[in-house]
């Protein structure tokens, strides 16, 4: 496999799965971990991984499906990184990369067709006051200077079929504005779960499900996730997350 300027293969151990990143570009955190893990996959159907940055969720849930995975990534860069990493895997007849911005994307995905929707958005709006990684690739992932909130819910709504899911990582401080949004697009939300760096510490991701023309009630707050012990240490949750449950 070869690898561009700047590029390495990274592992995550609890999938089996390698992939390349850039630090210059894109490297996933541990919110393409959180995301890949919240929700129940399907073991068939369609999967979609919306804002894909360099494929790290389509990766992380292809072990655990059958179901096709399509991935939409705006940058030229990190879906040839994604594209790449689909073929070092061996995923090259599951996993189908598309270098679109995702307003287009219903021109190669089908209204009404998607069981799973996963989306690790931009979380910061796109303001003036707002300050800006000077690496336009950065900018690009972590600012809605393409898409903002509007674009995901709308454009998710509308690939997906009827009761299927939405499932977002974001940031806590977005909350309540996302549970007014999504039903406006015809998604219920369903369950969020709080995640905190440590256990005395504000909650700094969030996790979100929904399903399309989903009822009303039912809503569900899961139980916090704690990233970091008092020992300085991932939590026993998050080791299995990132190593499997046969390692820490």
């Amino acid at each position: 496999m070869d690898l561009h300027t700047g590029e390495r293969i990274d592992q995550l151990y609890a999938e089996d799965i390698r992939i390349i990143q850039s630090s210059e570009v894109f490297s996933f955190s541990l919110d393409a971990v959180l995301l890949a893990n919240f929700p129940k996959i399907p073991k068939r159907g369609k999967i979609v991984d919306l804002c894909a940055g360099n494929g790290a969720v389509g990766l992380f849930v292809a072990k655990k499906t059958l179901a096709q995975i399509e991935m939409v990534e705006l940058q030229p860069r990190l879906a040839d990184m994604a594209q790449r990493s689909v073929a070092l895997n061996g995923l090259e007849e599951q996993i189908t990369v598309h270098q679109l911005d995702l307003k287009d994307s219903l021109s190669v995905i089908s209204a009404d067709s998607v069981d799973l929707l996963l989306c690790n958005p931009p979380y910061f709006k796109n303001l003036p006051t707002n300050d800006k990684n000077p690496n336009p690739h950065l900018a690009i992932a972590r600012h809605e200077i393409h898409a903002d909130l509007h674009d995901v819910l709308r454009v998710s709504a509308k690939m997906l079929k009827m009761n299927g899911r939405f499932v977002m990582v974001h940031r806590p401080e977005r909350f309540l504005e996302i549970m007014q949004l999504m039903p406006d697009y015809r998604i219920a939300p369903k369950r969020v779960r709080f995640v905190y760096p440590k256990a005395d510490k504000d909650a700094n991701i969030l996790l979100v499900e929904g399903i399309k023309d989903g009822k009303t009630d039912g809503f569900k707050v899961a139980p916090p996730l704690i990233t970091y012990g008092t020992d300085g240490e991932y939590t026993q949750e998050i080791k299995e997350m990132l190593f499997g449950n046969g390692r820490n």
